[in-house]
């Protein structure tokens, strides 16, 4: 064998040992020494912060979903069930909305600047639905008092929260539907705001998921 071929020989050696190493090193043990990390000190976390109720899961604290009611015959948008909280609009608005169901594969915005027409008229719709789904009888709500995060959808479209003031609007209706007292009710959300974090990043939200588990508890 000549030299070329010898030096050809030892350099694909070498290669294929490289590969070994780094594919048991980057491939085998990184992922399960991570992962046994993971699990040791944030099992809850790690395992995509799951929220159960009756002993089974209900869905993750960091994912956003709907509230509706079965689709009838005929229908193709879902109607809100209003006995629940209502989470933010997902990617679009009511029946203009791509992902009514806040499926993880259409995450994103609607990608329209703030005087599209088009926008500017789901918002005009979707605050007429809010004001209209939200006033009960000796509590209307006014057009003046239904928050941004009501009628807009987030940036990835999946937001699992609402501001406190988009929760304190819907309590009426709640309360009315479960045959509970607004009191009790605004309990609820009272105790289910998260402030900012480290007291002064972001803004306080309401999850959206914890609070409609909590008041399933309540409700009975």
């Amino acid at each position: 064998m000549n030299s070329s071929a010898s030096g050809g020989a030892r350099l694909l050696g070498a290669a294929l040992r490289a590969l070994l190493v780094l594919t048991v090193l980057c491939g085998v043990i990184y992922p399960l020494a991570v992962t046994g990390v993971a699990q040791g000190l944030f099992p809850h976390r790690a395992n995509g912060s799951e929220v159960t109720s009756d002993g089974r899961v209900v869905g993750s604290s960091l994912i956003g979903q709907r509230y509706d009611l079965p689709l009838k015959k005929g229908q193709e948008t879902p109607a809100p069930d209003l006995k629940w909280f209502q989470p933010r609009p997902s990617n679009g608005l009511g029946a203009n909305s791509v992902n009514t169901q806040y499926k993880l594969i259409l995450s994103g915005a609607t990608n329209r600047s703030g005087d599209n027409e088009e926008l500017i008229q789901w918002v005009k719709d979707a605050k007429a639905a809010v004001v209209k789904d939200n006033s009960v009888p000796g509590h209307p709500v006014k057009p003046s008092e239904v928050p941004p995060d009501a009628v807009t959808s987030s940036g990835s479209g999946l937001d699992p929260d609402i501001s406190p003031a988009y929760a304190r609007l819907q309590v009426n209706r709640v309360a009315e539907r479960n045959h509970l007292t607004a009191a009790q009710v605004g309990r609820l959300v009272e105790d289910h705001t998260d402030g900012r974090a480290l007291g002064f990043i972001g803004e306080p939200t309401v999850n959206v998921l914890a609070l409609n588990t909590a008041l399933k508890e309540l409700a009975g």
